[in-house]
């Protein structure tokens, strides 16, 4: 047991290739040549964690099963190296040269050496990725996003609330005309911003070119009728390439102002690639980053995968320009504020505390004075890296969906610790008892006695919208469940 509490004297049990990999004295690990992560690993009952991990660093880097003889020097220098380890919470710290992975800024690269064939070693019974560093050398490397939240806010003209969206409900059965009536009903009640559901694609039913001619003449009728603009994110995720730019160029020619369109893309399912694609094609429009499939990686129960947070690390490096990062336990899916937060504020925060890194956004180094001048900007809520860009990496936004619903909107807003989010309320509108318009009047009814600082049972008073959406939600199992959550 002595020699367990002492992850120096597990050295000892290395074999000459499991050395290879393992540096305890690894001298300034964050000197710019390393992307840094942290494991959560329990070995096989062979393997003692150090050995297990040797054997995760050298199966994410260079090595395989046995030291092979093709070894040089080089290849040598470009080994992951185990730095540290925790024996009590069964953590291991790998350092990554990040001259391994792909020059041109390829995110799916990088994902497939750190959690690619090693979450299917036999020599571990639990392996999730944590956290991740990147140095500002490697940010360099990589696109970022480039249409922003701040873009978004510029076109429709809201600056100090959240973004209020919906997603259309039911998500699938609607006809392309049925689909726009819904979408028509909640911009005229106030609502900014509609989504596709994660699955909608080209269904018989609703062919996607219908839906696209249809949403553009309900958007412009109700732009007309409220005298404010509109944004609409479209599901491009496609079965080939060539068809998803296809219907990325569909949407684009059919009339839309520009700033008023998203492109949603399925980036688990679809794949990173899919996602930086429309980054580099489509600079100039918000690429909407829906995350279907991420349980089966980032669940605390899983014991194999990686966090929402490093999920969310990842899409911003990619150049997603808002992800999905849950509700925080306040909506329907599962989450807590010390996932979902935390995902949310590294994503939009030029630096911000993960779990073990703090994370700067930086392409310079962090003691220049203009770095201090952008995070105090950035703490401020103003607006950075709009006119210098090169100094680091835009924000990604989070985009908040799953349960909510007006009565909702404070504790969510109260846990979140500020308004720079869009938020996408299905049911929690569309469920409203006088339908989809009352509901998106309740939503804007509620952000609006909460930017007055009334409580919204008081607002409701002369709000019936409102009123009827407490009465509505109050008797939900979910208003149950927040209660619970406040008294936690």
């Amino acid at each position: 047991m002595a020699a367990a509490a002492d992850p120096k004297k597990l050295v000892k049990t290395l074999n000459a290739k499991q050395k290879a990999y393992v540096n305890l004295k690894l001298p300034h690990p964050k000197n710019g040549e390393y992307l840094l992560s942290v494991f959560h690993l329990i070995s096989d009952k062979k393997n003692n964690i150090l050995q297990a991990a040797s054997e995760v660093a050298a199966e994410s880097s260079t090595g395989t099963n046995f030291k092979v003889k093709t070894e040089t020097p080089f290849s040598r220098s470009m080994n992951a190296m185990v730095y540290k380890v925790d024996l009590k919470k069964s953590l291991v710290w790998l350092a990554y040269p990040w001259r391994l992975f792909d020059r041109e800024g390829n995110v799916q690269n990088i994902l497939t050496y750190i959690v690619g064939n090693v979450s299917g070693m036999k020599e571990i019974k639990a392996l999730k990725l944590l956290d991740v560093w990147f140095p500002p050398a490697m940010l360099e490397q990589y696109d970022g996003p480039s249409y922003t939240i701040d873009d978004m806010r510029k076109y429709l003209g809201v600056f100090d609330r959240p973004i209020l969206g919906t997603i259309i409900k039911p998500k699938m059965g609607l006809t392309s005309a049925e689909y726009a009536e819904v979408c028509y009903d909640f911009w005229v009640g106030g609502g900014d911003f509609v989504k596709n559901d994660e699955p909608q694609a080209n269904q018989d039913f609703c062919p996607y070119d219908k839906m696209v001619e249809h949403v553009k003449k309900a958007m412009d009728k109700a732009v007309k009728e409220t005298g404010r603009k509109k944004v609409h994110s479209f599901n491009v995720s496609a079965p080939d390439f060539d068809i998803m730019i296809r219907r990325c160029e569909m949407i684009r020619n059919a009339g839309f102002e520009k700033g008023s369109y998203a492109f949603l893309i399925d980036g688990i399912t679809a794949g990173w690639m899919a996602v930086q694609t429309l980054r580099r094609r489509y600079p100039d429009v918000f690429i909407h980053f829906h995350r279907a499939g991420h349980g089966a990686f980032t669940r605390p129960e899983n014991p194999i995968g990686f966090t929402v947070l490093v999920l969310s690390k990842f899409a911003r490096l990619a150049g997603a320009s808002g992800i999905h990062t849950g509700t925080a336990g306040v909506g329907k899916m599962a989450g807590s504020p010390g996932e979902d937060i935390v995902a949310a504020h590294n994503i939009t925060n030029f630096v911000a505390p993960g779990h073990f890194f703090t994370q700067y956004w930086s392409k310079i180094p962090k003691n220049d004075d203009n770095v201090a001048r952008i995070v105090h900007e950035d703490l401020m809520h103003h607006v950075i890296l709009d006119d210098d860009d090169w100094r680091g990496m835009k924000k990604c936004c989070p985009i908040i969906s799953g349960g909510l619903n007006p009565t909702l909107l404070k504790p969510f807003i109260d846990v979140m610790q500020n308004m720079d989010f869009i938020t996408t309320m299905g049911a929690g509108c569309h469920a409203h008892p006088g339908g989809t318009r009352k509901g998106a009047m309740a939503l804007v009814q509620s952000c609006e006695a909460y930017a007055q600082k009334i409580d919204i049972k008081e607002y409701a008073k002369k709000h019936k919208e409102l009123a009827d959406a407490i009465k509505f939600f109050s008797k939900s199992k979910d208003a149950k469940q927040m209660k619970n959550y406040e008294r936690s």
